[in-house]
């Protein structure tokens, strides 16, 4: 069997302890942004209230649009003119030094400690406005409106649906006198806001979201063996999904969020099974002597992606929800593995060996044509995010696991390192907002 895939089906025990408030945020570092980024300047937001502001509405914005690699926003220090009202600005000099595009806006105190967060875009080539928005705003929210921003800037210069205003799960680990602490906890795209979902003495794995957003499925050994639960994320309460004998993971949900994928070898052997989550009914969808492993759904529900080494090692095999006979997607080298399947449905993400090093590589469904996005040594887990454009993946920075993205097309790179912690297993949330 090969190391590598046993692993993943070796699930480790997890015991629940806790939940609460993280306390160290993800540092995202830049690491290669793409070629011909778009220049973009956005200025301080005026702020109409007494003392500092609650936020800095334009530091938000300015580091998810430098943080996507595909704008390249324009430091302060080089800002031709400081304008603070829209009849106040002068093109020609944006022009002149470079920008393309120019944000600003307004952040508004209003009763009852709410805000008003206002924002204008402008073409400077052609000297006017292109997007504007009102987005009311608490306190507490006005970290998602700056972000709300981002998205509206993203998608209207770029055609594409932004997914700064997304969430991020993953599990942290550190080192304790007490030995290792492993903790599963869910932040803001951009790091900030890390919260605590389940806090525990051994190793957690595989979190997976729901399509709404509101809950997460694991794998947990508390009771001595794999059970996987579904756990609701506000209010913590959760549920057993799949208790059986011997392996119960992997866990997927269908776009619908109606049926859970997942891994249990309780008929003797590991095999793919769907779980209705409404009637519980569960049907066995793959029957090898093989292991089948990581279901991952199309975005139609009508077929998964799953790894399986029938064919002497592990590679990734194509089946109809309804069941059938699986069809084999990869040729190219000897370990194809943990699928991860774009949005459109038109690439499929994986772990892939290339020369002794196992990388994040994408193929094209359609043509089988394959592309390595990373260098490795040790990358996994791929996560697309919910508009396609990044995949987040697990990997190795001078010897401690940390998170990594790459966009879809290999032309940007980021890493993403938890302060005294390693972080591995991520899964990038749905959209969250309409």
């Amino acid at each position: 069997m090969n190391q590598r895939l046993t692993t993943a089906l070796l699930w480790l025990s997890l015991l629940l302890l806790l939940a609460g408030r993280a306390h160290a945020a993800l540092e995202i570092r830049i690491t290669q942004g793409a070629e011909g980024a778009q220049p973009i300047a956005v200025l301080p937001f005026q702020w109409t209230g007494q003392g500092k502001p609650p936020q800095d509405i334009a530091a938000i914005v300015n580091a998810d649009l430098g943080r996507s690699g595909q704008f390249a926003p324009l430091t302060a220090s080089r800002f031709p003119q400081q304008p603070a009202t829209p009849a106040q600005i002068r093109f020609r000099q944006w022009r002149n030094a470079g920008v393309d595009n120019l944000a600003m806006g307004q952040l508004i105190p209003q009763a009852g400690g709410r805000y008003l967060v206002q924002f204008r875009l402008f073409d400077t080539l052609r000297g006017e406005q292109i997007l504007g928005y009102s987005i009311p705003a608490t306190a507490s929210t006005l970290r998602q409106a700056a972000h709300q921003i981002s998205d509206y800037i993203y998608e209207k210069l770029l055609g594409r649906r932004g997914a700064f205003n997304t969430k991020v799960a993953y599990v942290a680990v550190a080192t304790t006198p007490k030995g290792k602490r492993y903790t599963l906890q869910i932040a803001d795209a951009d790091g900030y806001g890390p919260h605590n979902v389940l806090v525990s003495k051994q190793p957690i794995m595989s979190p997976a979201w729901s399509p709404d957003g509101q809950h997460l499925a694991y794998v947990s050994f508390e009771t001595g063996h794999s059970v996987v639960y579904l756990q609701n994320i506000s209010s913590a309460k959760r549920e057993k999904i799949a208790d059986y004998p011997g392996i119960n993971g992997a866990p997927a949900f269908s776009p619908d969020g109606s049926r859970l994928a997942l891994t249990l070898s309780k008929g003797g052997n590991a095999d793919i099974y769907i779980l209705n989550l409404r009637t519980r009914k569960l049907t066995q969808l793959t029957h090898s002597s093989a292991i089948d492993t990581s279901a991952a759904w199309a975005p139609d529900g009508k077929s998964l992606i799953f790894t399986s080494d029938r064919a002497g090692g592990p590679q990734l095999y194509r089946i109809s929800a309804s069941g059938g006979t699986p069809r084999r997607l990869t040729y190219q080298g000897s370990y194809n593995a943990s699928p991860a399947v774009s949005p459109d449905g038109k690439e499929v993400a994986m772990v892939h060996a290339h020369q002794g090093r196992f990388v994040i590589a994408v193929q094209d469904v359609a043509s089988g044509q394959m592309q390595t996005l990373t260098k490795g040594p040790l990358d996994d887990s791929p996560s697309y995010a919910p508009n396609g454009d990044m995949i987040l993946y697990s990997a190795v920075d001078g010897g401690r696991g940390v998170l990594a993205a790459v966009s879809a097309d290999g032309k940007v790179h980021q890493l993403l390192v938890l302060s005294g912690e390693e972080v591995r297993e991520p899964a990038w949330s749905p959209f969250l907002h309409p």
